[in-house]
Order: C-alpha cells, then structure tokens, then sequence
C-alpha cells in the first residue's frame, strides 16, 4: 500500500475556505425565515377615508366617513361576489373600550 501525501499550498487553502464559507452563507440565505410585509392602502379626500387591509380569510376595506366618525369593515365573499358588511360601528365605540379598562 502506497502513502499519497498530498501538500496544499497556501492559495489552494484559501480558495477552499472561501468556496466553503459562500456555500454556508447561502445555505443560510436560502433556509432563512422571509420578513412578512403588510400591505395597506389608504385613500381618503375630505368626507371618506378607505384602508385596505390583508386578513386571514382575504382583504378587509375598512370605510370611514369624517363627519359622522362611523367606521365600516367590508369584506368581499368570492363564492357570490358581492361586498358583505361585517360591522359599522362609530370609532368612538372602539377607543372607549380602551378607556374603561
């Protein structure tokens, strides 16, 4: 049985550690948890504010009308593509809960 002894320059090291680390750092890009991002949109003009927002079972358009300070949550039903409401209520109604407690 014959020895081999294999010599490994200095570059040839260097060039390995190298390779090495890149295949660990995308390793680690590749399995890394992605942000989640939210994704709001906001119109509004004098009388009308509409915030659409992501949910669980789709978008929820959340309507607020300024001069009467009454918030609507509208969600769309796909099954009979229509706009159902699921709540109006005035805003006041969701801060003085906040304020009871």
């Amino acid at each position: 049985m014959k020895q081999v002894n294999i010599m490994v320059d200095k570059k040839t090291f260097t060039i390995g550690i190298l390779s090495l680390s890149a295949v660990i750092l995308l390793v680690a890009n590749l399995l890394a948890p992605r942000p989640t991002s939210a994704a709001y949109e906001t119109e509004h003009d004098n009388d009308y504010t509409m915030v659409i927002a992501p949910s669980t079972n789709g978008d929820v358009v959340y309507l607020t009308e300024k001069r009467s300070g009454k918030m609507a949550a509208v969600t769309f039903n796909v099954g009979r593509r229509t706009l159902v409401l699921q709540d109006a209520q005035p805003v006041q109604n969701a801060f003085a809960k906040l304020l009871r407690h």
